[in-house]
């Protein structure tokens, strides 16, 4: 199913919001309800704006792009959670940040990465619920995340 809900970064004034590897995007609360069961995941798939339209939904886990991939595939997957994670019930942060663990890269194993983004972009996000045989739901493609240069520090000299 392709959902109505498009991801975005948030409005508001936020520390840190768009940087030179990292983003933050508001949560998609209650997006998923109707959707996915308590044992589907939700995944974020971040993409290349210009590779967004070429990307295709694995089919199973096994087939998740992955954070190493990104450049040569010009995608990947990160921040598997639980479906219930993103139900209208549960207590959550308001924003997601994406990038944002700097301890991805090299780790040669099969888990998700939500390492720093390699070049300003742009990029293109979207949600996709898997179930136990493959994608069930999907939002829509973000419109295109731009980074911004030279921000790699929010410090004040004394």
């Amino acid at each position: 199913a392709l959902l109505p809900y498009v991801p975005h970064v948030p409005p508001a004034a936020l520390p840190g919001k768009l940087t030179a590897t990292t983003f933050a995007l508001e949560r998609p609360c209650c997006v998923f309800d109707r959707h996915a069961n308590a044992s589907d995941t939700v995944w974020l798939v971040v993409a290349f704006a210009n590779a967004s339209a070429a990307f295709r939904n694995p089919p199973s886990r096994a087939d998740v792009p992955l954070y190493e991939q990104l450049p040569t595939a010009h995608s990947y997957m990160t921040l598997e959670a639980a479906a219930a994670a993103y139900a209208c019930s549960a207590p959550s942060p308001a924003v997601l940040r994406v990038g944002g663990d700097t301890a991805c890269g090299g780790q040669g194993g099969r888990d998700p990465c939500n390492g720093p983004l390699p070049s300003p972009g742009p990029y293109r996000v979207k949600f996709l619920v898997m179930g136990c045989h493959g994608p069930k739901a999907e939002t829509r493609w973000s419109d295109p995340i731009l980074l911004r240069r030279g921000t790699g520090g929010t410090a004040v000299p004394p």
